[in-house]
């Protein structure tokens, strides 16, 4: 061993590691100069001597000597000066957005389908060709296509979808809740949502169901929600109140945040005290418009609870000066306004109440349509949160503690219509198995709903932002384009006869602020962690295969009925001439057509009479069915309506018996 040592140290200071050396760091002079082929020549020189000194070696003396370089190269590959210098120069490479290997091994197809056992840890146990033949929306949400490639994020992930009316958001947020794998909850501004995802979700998944508050299209809420539902318990009762109020607030802070967070505490004790008295919303607006008797029934009511902080805060608000108590019942108000809505107040009946366990079992879906003019906002909230919450709750228990499949939580318009607390969901909800995707018309939206520094947290926990363009504001541009990042673009310059002066780089934005304003239709810059951003393509709904195999069918069945009827007038008025011919004939040979006369008259009217029963019933079927726009004959999975009435379980009135 010895004699191995002296004979690596005779070898390194030999004049053949000085000739080694000597070519090796002119050849990385050479190098760092651009003198390319310079150092190509001295490295092949360098060769020869470092061949020389690797056959002198003994094994254990070239295993220590390859160890040590690898040392030395990796922890020069590894510093912070070299990795930064291989950014720039795969983002110089790149222009500044994600290739098609980086797409593959972050966000592609293969990269979400490896995670697949840790989203969803009740696939990990299938035989791996089953788990080969699931779809990838099995485990992942779509965000675009570029190229033959797809960007994928995870259903723990939250996406955020900004851009301008009429952008194409909402088209391709109705693919998403077409290949939700689990229950799904729809929040949205209007009908298309509903008319174009409600049928196919019904024959893929689960029962379909609508809260309507605001009587958007004239269709009926199939389910009831109580506001006071669950307020018994003094958490709920806090969590309701802080639903009712976000849908109400400003988002700005000073003044309005202290008498909205004074305002928290009277509603969540007044709702805390109707639940326990058994009594209705109508009360608790009686009680914040009325003290005195608020005075005399809240207290007794708050005694039954063991929460003395509610009984607290009630006593101070009706003791209070008129001034501030003012301030805080304009807080109040704004959140029960809906009383004053009769589909709103309709729909927030006492029922059976709302079994979110059985939503999730049977995957069902709920479309929760709201318009901000309609002050239904607090209600449509306050069943957002009621569902996400419970939804919550029940991912404690289940394996890994998550939901599996995930509920997926669709808010189209959140800002309008459902203000939650995506602060604080961005952050908790996706490792419980809730798929959180958010459609908003801009980020200045978020700033006027949510505040700068909740927007920011918003931001922060999101996982992939897509933006659709259509937006003109320059501080939102500015913000994406920032996020895009900076690439290096070579400038020539020229003199006057044309010839190169000069060349160099500068800096230059990724995307500048007038490119994300005035992207293409169909086009789409997704931000996604992890990868540089990707510019794609956004599928809508209406393109995929499924929504037009059913809007082929339904055509078909619209021509097939259109000549039916037609087929059955053209008989109709052959029957009615065949009569008035007999009976012209029967006036002159009643012996001979008489008979044949009354025959066929006798037809004629049995027939019309069937037609127009089988006319009454056919209304009644599309009545029924124009609700969610489905063929009344059509089943599904999970308690579809079937030619005679509500089936697996379902009652006739929409709700779930328990």
């Amino acid at each position: 061993m010895e004699r191995g040592a002296d004979g690596l140290m005779e070898i390194l200071f030999s004049s053949t590691a000085l000739v080694l050396g000597v070519f090796a760091a002119g050849a990385l002079l050479a190098w760092s100069r651009g003198a390319r082929a310079l150092a190509a020549g001295l490295a092949v020189v360098a060769l020869l001597p470092a061949a020389t000194i690797v056959t002198a070696l003994s094994w254990p003396a070239l295993v220590a000597v390859v160890g040590l370089a690898g040392v030395i190269v990796w922890h020069r590959w590894s510093r912070s000066s070299a990795t930064v210098s291989r950014w720039a120069a795969r983002s110089r490479r790149k222009v500044g957005v994600a290739s098609s290997l980086d797409i593959v091994r972050h966000a592609g197809t293969l990269a979400v389908r490896r995670r697949t056992a840790t989203v969803r840890p009740s696939l990990a146990a299938l035989p791996r060709w089953q788990r080969f033949r699931l779809a990838t929306s099995e485990a992942a949400v779509e965000l675009c296509r570029t190229g033959v490639l797809r960007v994928w994020a995870l259903v723990e992930d939250v996406v955020i979808v900004v851009g301008g009316p009429r952008t194409g958001k909402t088209g391709w947020l109705a693919g998403r809740v077409l290949d939700a794998p689990g229950a799904a909850l729809v929040t949205s501004t209007r009908t298309d949502l509903l008319d174009l995802c409600a049928p196919l979700r019904r024959q893929t998944r689960g029962e379909v169901f609508v809260f309507n508050p605001a009587g958007l299209g004239d269709r009926t809420s199939t389910i009831t929600f109580d506001p006071l539902t669950g307020c018994s318990d003094p958490v709920t009762a806090t969590e309701r109140a802080t639903d009712m109020l976000a849908a109400v607030a400003s988002g700005a802070g000073g003044d309005r945040e202290f008498w909205d967070g004074q305002a928290r505490r009277v509603l969540a004790a007044l709702l805390h005290a109707a639940a326990l008295g058994g009594k209705r919303m109508a009360d608790v607006l009686g009680w914040v418009a009325d003290p005195d008797t608020a005075g005399r029934e809240v207290p007794a009511l708050l005694r039954r609870s063991g929460v003395t902080a509610f009984e607290q805060d009630v006593m101070q608000f009706l003791t209070t000066n008129e001034r501030t108590r003012s301030s805080i019942t304009s807080s109040v108000m704004p959140a029960l306004g809906w009383l004053t809505h009769p589909a709103a107040a309709a729909a927030a009946k006492p029922g059976d109440g709302f079994d979110v366990a059985r939503l999730l079992d049977d995957r069902a879906t709920v479309f929760l349509l709201g318009a901000e003019e309609a002050q239904t906002a607090p209600l449509v909230c306050a069943l957002t949160g009621h569902i996400a919450r419970e939804a919550r709750r029940l991912a404690a228990g289940q394996p890994k503690g998550r939901l599996d499949p995930p509920l997926g939580l669709f808010l189209d318009e959140a800002a309008l219509i459902s203000p939650v607390p995506l602060e604080s969901w961005t952050a908790d909800m996706g490792g419980r198995g809730v798929t959180i995707l958010c459609a908003f018309q801009s980020r200045a939206q978020l700033l006027a709903r949510w505040g700068e520094h909740k927007a920011a947290t918003i931001l922060n926990n999101t996982a992939a932002v897509m933006i659709f363009g259509g937006t003109r504001d320059k501080a939102d541009l500015e913000f994406w384009s920032t996020l895009a990042g900076e690439r290096d673009e070579r400038v020539t310059t020229t003199d006057d006869h044309g010839r190169v002066a000069s060349r160099s780089v500068r800096k230059v934005p990724v995307l500048a602020p007038a490119q994300i304003a005035n992207l293409p239709a169909g086009r789409v810059v997704v931000i996604r962690r992890g990868i540089a951003p990707v510019i794609g393509r956004a599928q809508m709904a209406w393109r995929r295969r499924d929504v037009r195999r059913r809007a082929r069918l339904l055509a078909r069945i619209e021509a097939e009925t259109r000549w039916h009827r037609r087929s059955e007038a053209l008989r109709a008025w052959a029957d009615q001439q065949l009569g008035h011919a007999l009976t012209v004939l029967a006036a002159r040979w009643p012996e001979r057509f008489g008979e044949a006369a009354e025959r066929v008259w006798s037809s004629n009217a049995m027939f019309a009479e069937l037609r127009a029963i089988r006319r009454g019933t056919e209304h009644d079927q599309a009545a029924e069915a124009t609700a969610l726009h489905e063929p009344s004959l059509g089943t599904g999975p999970g308690g579809a309506v079937g030619p005679s009435g509500p089936v697996d379980g379902a009652a006739g009135d929409g709700r779930w018996q328990r």
